[in-house]
């Protein structure tokens, strides 16, 4: 019997992280990160698939927290045991997800896969999503990686957040001015100072020491920054979390120190590999990942699909 559940206990979300990080081990998730996404930004679920009272599968949607509380669409993902598909246990989760959203007044739901998951692709194109956005995901390997000189371009000082904490509203200023110009599928919301520090300062799979920055030395103004996110559940690789630099600075070196400032302090600090991703349009910084020898992942492919209608009583 196929039963789809609320997961709201540590041991539903034990589950829960167990599922997601053996179907998608490149994205895997924590209870602990988990927790902090429903204390941050309530309003979504997740769900547990039980087959004959044992978890073969799971979802979750809410707030695609990039973007502005009003966003149209609400971030989902399901992931279901290979030796439990084809027998509607993702298509169950699905109707799970599509009623938390229509519920939730929206009229999308959006998410992400890879273009080696053959199955997911055609699990969503069946069910109407459509590819919205590719982007290039590489990965950088440290096993035997000397920390590299950071090298700023004239006239700019590195440091990190770590040693200059008070940093934190210039950061968000050159936030406010780079993310809305970073090419993707619709541009990203700083939001206010308090949300940026919940989402890209101050969480703790985000190292202060690991959050470079990049500071103008004749007005000590901070013109960019780059922050590292640990995976959770997977605490010797990091994802870059974002690498964000003011126009005028743009072009002069600034985001190649910064990726630099990174890589060293991933390396010191005995991280195994680094990885990140970027839109097919974002040449730039596509360009600086190749020079620092970042090689190819499998592309991440972004979806949009309807919310369906709810089902009329006769």
């Amino acid at each position: 019997m196929l039963e789809i559940r609320p997961a709201t206990s540590d041991e539903d979300l034990g589950h829960l992280a167990r599922i997601v990080t053996t179907v998608t081990p490149d994205f895997p998730i924590s209870v602990a990160e988990m927790r902090w996404q429903q204390e941050r930004y309530p309003g979504g679920g997740r769900f547990l698939a039980w087959l004959d009272g044992v978890p073969v599968g799971s979802g979750g949607a809410g707030r695609a927290y990039s973007y502005p509380e009003d966003f149209p669409g609400f971030w989902g993902n399901i992931s279901v045991l290979p030796e439990h598909r084809r027998q509607g246990v993702g298509t169950a989760i699905l109707a799970a997800l599509t009623d938390l959203a229509r519920n939730a007044g929206k009229s999308m739901l959006v998410g992400r896969t890879t273009e080696d998951r053959v199955d997911a692709i055609t699990f969503l194109a069946h069910r109407g999503f459509v590819e919205h956005e590719r982007m290039k995901a590489v990965r950088l390997d440290l096993a035997g990686v000397e920390p590299p000189a950071v090298d700023p371009p004239d006239g700019i000082e590195m440091t990190s957040l770590a040693a200059r904490p008070d940093l934190v509203e210039g950061v968000y200023a050159v936030a406010l001015e780079a993310l809305p110009d970073i090419p993707g599928d619709g541009p990203m919301a700083p939001g206010t100072l308090e949300e940026f520090r919940t989402r890209d300062v101050d969480r703790e799979v985000i190292p202060p020491g690991g959050f470079a920055v990049a500071i103008e030395a004749a007005t000590g103004r901070v013109v960019g920054y780059a922050n590292l996110m640990l995976v959770p559940g997977n605490p010797k690789v990091a994802w870059h979390g974002m690498t964000a630099v003011a126009r005028a600075w743009r072009g002069r070196g600034v985001a190649m120190a910064l990726k630099r400032a990174t890589i060293a302090w991933a390396v010191t600090h005995g991280l195994a590999a680094l990885e990140t991703a970027n839109d097919t349009d974002n040449a730039p910084m596509r360009a600086v990942n190749q020079r620092l020898g970042y090689r190819p992942l499998p592309d991440e492919i972004y979806v949009r699909g309807p919310v369906t209608p709810a089902p009329v009583a006769l």
